[in-house]
């Protein structure tokens, strides 16, 4: 996919290609409806403008469409749309110690009892162990504040997501 392409899509085909990225429906509308773009840079431009824009309800209903991390068969079951933008968003899991994936998914869980959501990192690049810190490191923070810090951490995985996905750049 191309940036020309993307502008290309009727409304319900745009809307599915942006929901690959993000899962907030606002967001999504909003993505489709400033179309054309005139570059991948517009694109992402736009992405962070609208990201902005968006509200707690918003945030919460992109972070559903996350799985927890380390918990990869979620990610192949329940999001099978976002499989190769996804691809290797969560590969420091792989090599994760027992212990180490052990203590995620225990985090994780408190996590999500706490907030009433899941933890949310752009984990690409990150070793399990540095998701661990920065999952304990964020545990004790309140709701709200986690909601911003999370959806900080999500419009740097839709912008991830949106490079990968408009693979050819600037055409």
């Amino acid at each position: 996919m191309n940036v020309e392409a993307l502008n290309q899509l009727d409304e319900a085909e745009a809307a599915d290609w942006f929901q690959q990225t993000c899962a907030a429906k606002t967001w999504i509308h909003q993505m489709v409806e400033n179309r054309p773009y005139e570059s991948l840079a517009n694109v992402k431009e736009t992405a962070r403008h609208v990201w902005s824009k968006c509200d707690s309800d918003d945030f919460l209903e992109a972070f559903t469409a996350h799985p927890m991390i380390g918990d990869v068969d979620s990610l192949r079951k329940k999001f099978a749309n976002t499989k190769t933008i996804a691809a290797g968003e969560q590969s420091g899991t792989a090599v994760a110690s027992e212990a180490t994936l052990l203590s995620l998914k225990e985090n994780n869980q408190a996590y999500l009892e706490k907030h009433g959501f899941i933890f949310i990192i752009c984990a690409t690049g990150l070793s399990a162990d540095a998701m661990l810190q920065a999952l304990e490191a964020r545990l004790p923070n309140d709701t709200a504040q986690e909601i911003a810090t999370a959806a900080q951490e999500q419009i740097k995985i839709t912008l991830l997501r949106l490079d990968k996905a408009l693979n050819d750049g600037e055409h």
